[in-house]
Parts: structure tokens; sequence; C-alpha cells
């Protein structure tokens, strides 16, 4: 309401006390969010901090083909997601964008987390994968990503075909 030209719908689950996020739960919301809205699901992005940077790169790379673009943001992943999507969902993952977001200083999620990742995706073949490293933000790297207009532009460029 406050933004009517705002090309986006943006819902922000908010995990549990003491859990984890769950994939299948993700997935069960995204899919009643387009069950209800009027979602143009080749446009549909992921983006998440800390944690949620963690269940960005878990639920974006267990489906690389649900989404146009993934955004985590001080999180990290697992190679598994990497190396089961690259043989069961190569051509997805492939074309499936990836901007990561870290700040160097970051205390509690090494910035390695987020250039491993990306280094795994490349591996992978990937065709537009990148991290940007914030050099004096610690963990709190979101404020300065989510208040970059270029994020929006770099996810409003990606379709799924």
């Amino acid at each position: 309401k406050d933004k009517p030209d705002f090309p986006f719908i943006v819902v922000s689950p908010q995990c549990p006390t003491n859990q984890s996020w769950s994939n299948e739960v993700l997935l069960g919301l995204l899919d009643e969010v387009i069950a209800r809205h009027a979602v143009d699901t080749k446009r549909i992005y992921l983006t998440g901090l800390s944690m949620g940077g963690y269940g960005t790169w878990s639920l974006g790379l267990e489906n690389p083909d649900r989404f146009a673009a993934l955004a985590p943001v001080c999180g990290g992943g697992e190679f598994i997601r990497v190396l089961l999507a690259s043989r069961t969902k190569a051509a997805a993952l492939k074309t499936l964008g990836v901007w990561a977001f870290h700040g160097s200083k970051d205390p509690l999620v090494p910035p390695a987390e987020s250039q491993r990742m990306v280094d795994l995706l490349l591996k992978a073949d990937c065709q537009d994968v990148k991290v940007t490293f914030y050099p004096e933000a610690q963990h709190d790297s979101w404020t300065e990503t989510y208040n970059n207009p270029e994020l929006c532009e770099w996810f409003l460029k990606h379709a799924r075909k």
C-alpha cells in the first residue's frame, strides 16, 4: 500500500523459536501464496538473512526449478545440495541466478561459507553467480544488502523459462 509501484509480493516467514527452517513447510507456504495471489511463477525470488540465509541456500538449491534467483545473506549451505541439484536438476541449477552477500568481519557465520557455496556453484557450471563482501560489515550485512536498489533490479533481470 505504501509503494504501489513496488513490483514484488513480499512474504517474510519467521522461523519458530528453537527450530530450523523446513523446506517442506516453506514450499507449502509458497504454494499457498501462489494459489491465493497473482504470482508470476517464472519470477519467484528467494532471499533470507542469517539462519534465513542458510534456508535460502537449502530451499533454493533443493528446488532450483522453482526460483528465478537467490540472494542468501550471511548464510552458508551444504555441499550435498549443490551435488544433488547438479545431478537431478542440472538445467535449472545452471540458469539459477545467485548473488550472495556477507560481511567480511562476520563473527557468527564465517564469510568463507558464502564463498564456498559460490565456488561450488561455479564448479557446477552455473552461469550467473556472484558474491559481495562488505569489508567493514559484521553479521549485519542485510541492512546494506536490502537498501541497495541494484538487488531489486538484479532480481527483475531473472525469470524461469
